[in-house]
This record gives C-alpha cells, sequence and structure tokens, in this order.
C-alpha cells in the first residue's frame, strides 16, 4: 500500500492511500452522508462510493485530517483512462468548511494527477464553482439531472421493432453479455462505457438492485437494448439508471420503448417521481426526456485543467 502524508502548517495532515482500512471506509461514508444530508446530494458519486472498498486500479484515496486527527475531508482520485485525464472528487465536512480544508483537498488532487484532472462538482453548488476558479479549473461538461411525476403518469404502450421482446436480467447467465452490449452502446461515454464484471458485481451487491427492474430486449436470442432501473427508497425516487441501445438496432424507437417499460414499472412500485441523468449536449437524448415529461432538477458540473 502506498501511504504519503504530508503535514500542512500543523493545521491539516492529508493521506495519500491506495486501499482503506474498514473503519476508514465507514469515516469517510459518514463524513459523505453527513455532507449530503446538508447539500442535498452526495459529493461523491455511486460509483465513487463503491470504490472504497478494496483496492482498485489507478484509483487512489485522499484523507484530510484536523490536528486533532479527525477527518474532515475525503478526495478520490482515479486515473484508469488511457486517454482522459484523471478524475478526481471531493468533500469537506460541512461543519468544516471555509478554513481551506476544500482548497486543499483540491491542490493535493492536483499533485496526484501531475496537474492534469477532471473533477466534479455534484449539484453545481456556487461555493464549489468558486473553488474550481481558484483551483484554474475551466467548465466542460454539464450533467443534467431531469425529474418527472410518475402519478399522472399517461404513456403511449411501448411500441417494440419487429422481432424483439423483452424479459427481466438473469444474473450471473446474462452478465457476459450484457457486459458487452453496454460497452458497445456507451463506447463513446467515459464512466457508464468502462463498466466490468467487478462493477456489476459491485451493484448487484447493493441493497437497491433488483433483476425485476432490469429490463433486456432481445431479438433472435441476443440482447439488443436494456432499461436498468433503480429505487432510491428513502427519497421516494425511482430512476431511469441506464437505458441502452446496441449500435446496429438504433432508430427504431427502441430506446423510447424500454424508457416507457421501465417507468411503468417504477409508477407500480407506487414511486411518486422518476429521475434520469443525461449530458446537457446530448440533445436527442435530451429531446426524447423532454417528450417524455421530464424536466431538468439540477445539474453537476465537472471542471478541468486547461492543459
Amino acid at each position: 500500500m502506498s501511504d504519503v502524508v504530508n503535514d500542512v502548517s500543523g493545521q491539516r495532515r492529508i493521506a495519500v492511500l491506495e486501499e482503506l482500512a474498514p473503519q476508514q471506509v465507514e469515516d469517510v461514508l459518514r463524513l459523505i452522508g453527513e455532507a449530503a444530508a446538508e447539500d442535498g446530494q452526495p459529493a461523491v458519486s455511486e460509483q465513487g462510493r463503491l470504490q472504497l472498498k478494496g483496492r482498485r486500479t489507478g484509483v487512489r484515496h485522499i484523507l484530510l485530517s484536523d490536528a486533532e486527527k479527525e477527518l474532515v475531508g475525503y478526495g478520490q482520485l482515479e486515473d484508469s483512462d488511457p486517454v482522459e485525464a484523471p478524475a478526481g472528487e471531493f468533500v469537506v465536512h460541512p461543519a468544516r468548511r471555509g478554513r481551506g480544508h476544500g482548497r486543499a483537498l483540491g491542490n493535493a488532487l492536483l499533485a496526484e494527477s501531475g496537474k492534469r484532472l477532471r473533477v466534479w462538482a455534484h449539484g453545481g453548488h456556487p461555493a464549489a464553482r468558486h473553488l474550481a476558479q481558484v483551483l484554474g479549473l475551466s467548465l466542460f461538461r454539464e450533467l443534467r439531472q431531469m425529474r418527472r411525476p410518475l402519478n399522472d403518469l399517461s404513456l403511449a404502450d411501448p411500441v417494440l421493432p419487429e422481432g424483439v421482446s423483452v424479459r427481466t436480467f438473469r444474473p450471473g447467465d446474462d452478465d457476459a453479455a450484457w457486459l458487452a452490449v453496454n460497452a458497445a452502446a456507451f463506447a463513446h461515454h467515459p464512466e457508464q462505457g468502462s463498466l466490468t464484471q467487478r462493477d456489476l458485481d459491485d451493484r448487484k451487491a447493493e441493497g437497491w438492485f433488483d433483476p425485476e427492474g432490469f429490463f433486456l430486449a432481445e431479438k433472435a436470442g441476443e440482447i439488443v437494448g436494456f432499461h436498468w432501473t433503480k429505487i432510491h427508497a428513502d427519497q421516494g425516487l425511482g430512476e431511469v439508471y441506464v437505458v441502452g441501445v446496441r449500435p446496429g438496432a438504433q432508430g427504431g424507437g427502441l430506446g423510447k420503448a424500454l424508457t416507457t417499460i421501465g417507468l411503468r414499472h417504477l409508477a407500480d412500485q407506487g414511486l411518486p417521481t422518476a429521475m434520469l441523468y443525461v449530458d446537457a449536449d446530448n440533445l436527442p437524448a435530451v429531446s426524447v426526456y423532454e417528450r417524455l415529461g421530464f424536466a431538468t432538477h439540477e445539474a453537476d458540473l465537472m471542471y478541468r485543467t486547461e492543459s
């Protein structure tokens, strides 16, 4: 394990680790949760939270503690993309903000990335935007969260392309085939398209996973599309977690049909609201979701260094 510790002016300590101990994982998750209660959403993504456990290739953890060794901030750097700059996320406990800890974490991420960094500001809060400017980062990606009510769901019956049928996911049996279709459908996407068996296993082990809400479209025995839904029970939210269509099967309305099937499933669970994430510059997808009754709720912003 790599363990590089820096003492910064006697006020804080920064440790850069390749793997966290179980107690450190608990402490980080607690910090993320307490910050989310204040901010309205987690500052570290689902993928980042899953990557807290065990050693992950290309992932480094930055723990920021005060002079009393209490954890007050956390950062994560993922450097697994062969082309894109390393991606980072970080958070400071709400009660400890305004003391330079955020800037210290940001500078640590910059140093660890060789000053070639992409970093998320989930929710796009003004303080995060200001800190990005202080760190010399420029906005280059906007990920919209869109929502629509489900209690008045009145969508036309889904129309599947000829020869296509829909069934639910079979854990274990469908893993490899789904991963292959997902990689092909999201070859252009830096996060979704790179999912591995370990990533899928991590999600299957989560309490929210339900194969009955994971729909696969098949033609001639092969998967050609899918809609994986997710339920945030504590928030009363259903999520269009990911919708994908295999190249060559696009353009026939399959994506819209799968989206409708998933939304009906979420509505049948008694959930009042559905949400999804979509890149703001993916205008065709934004247009489809707007026609399905979705509207922008908030945005996650990604900043990067100029180099």
